[in-house]
């Protein structure tokens, strides 16, 4: 995912002499073809991320759009004041680019872990959370924000998985992506960013399940697409959520503000997140998502729960008339 984002930002580089990119002393052996061929918009801000936004913001300001690369918690929770004061609040063409999405790093200690930033990035205004799942969508992603400057946060796996799409997919804003929609299917499998990968291996290996599971991909949303998502859970009786980060204020949590909001919900919601014991846990990144709750298992056996009807709700004891 990395080198695919490098050759994106390149080639926007090369057609316009506003784009720049700051990195927080780290990234080499990925970011140099950018460093070489535009040296006078390539900065190190060494390991200071709170002075890395502020440049990347004073750049903004001046007609630049600038990208912020760094491993995913160091450009997120250590600069979480300037990029709400300095970027959000000031509607500025930052993109926060954060490497090691999820777990990605777990084996260089908690510390490194990337499990809260959907929470933190999404509440921040007018800040558009960009999460692919694989090369193409990358490109998709990238080249959306290029053509739409603002307050971004491109959250970015550290390997490079393999392609689920066959070309580079639409993508806008809170517009779900379709990858298998079987007919009369009862119930959608509906992720963002990396887990991506678990979904599609998983369904892959069992075609049963894939046979009643449509599966969809969200790689752009923020807290002002929530008004599309009613639309597009209709005719499903249940909806999972899947994504590499806690339940609480996650993807699952936003798409379940957003039918809660739309006073029309008609499906259950199922969220699919890691379990907080990975929170002081270090490890690979398998180990931790198996000890979190991600697995391929563990998702087969979630998706062969979704054919048993919902329990019946008993309905509310009418209240004694105070008239």
């Amino acid at each position: 995912m990395r080198k695919v984002f490098i050759e994106e930002l390149c080639a926007a580089a090369a057609a316009r002499d506003n784009i720049a990119l700051i990195v927080g002393d780290l990234g080499y052996g990925v970011v140099e073809p950018f460093a070489q061929r535009f040296p006078e918009r390539f900065f190190n801000a060494g390991v200071a991320e709170q002075n890395m936004m502020g440049l990347a913001a004073g750049l903004a300001s001046e007609g630049m759009h600038v990208f912020v690369y760094s491993i995913a918690n160091f450009p997120t929770f250590r600069c979480a004041e300037q990029i709400r004061n300095d970027v959000a609040y000031h509607q500025l063409p930052v993109t926060v680019v954060a490497i090691g999405a999820g777990l990605a790093y777990g084996n260089l200690g908690y510390s490194h872990h990337a499990v809260q930033d959907y929470a933190l990035m999404r509440v921040l205004p007018h800040t558009l959370i960009a999460a692919p799942g694989d090369a193409l969508e990358v490109r998709a992603c990238v080249r959306y924000l290029l053509q739409h400057p603002q307050p971004s946060y491109l959250r970015l796996g550290k390997d490079e998985p393999a392609c689920v799409h066959q070309s580079v997919p639409s993508v806008a804003p809170g517009l779900w992506v379709p990858l298998l929609a079987p007919a009369k299917a009862r119930q959608a499998c509906l992720s963002t960013g990396t887990t991506l990968q678990l979904a599609h291996q998983t369904l892959a290996g069992n075609p049963s399940l894939a046979a009643q599971t449509a599966l969809f991909t969200l790689p752009l949303w923020s807290m002002h697409c929530k008004t599309m998502q009613a639309a597009q859970t209709q005719g499903f009786e249940r909806v999972l959520t899947l994504e590499d980060h806690l339940p609480d204020g996650g993807f699952g949590s936003w798409l379940l503000e957003a039918l809660a909001a739309s006073g029309t919900q008609r499906c259950a919601i199922d969220l699919m997140a890691l379990d907080v014991r990975v929170c002081a846990s270090v490890g690979q990144q398998s180990t931790l998502n198996a000890l979190g709750g991600l697995s391929a298992p563990a998702l087969v056996e979630r998706l062969q729960r979704w054919p048993d009807p919902p329990p019946t709700l008993s309905p509310a004891p009418k209240q004694p008339s105070t008239a």
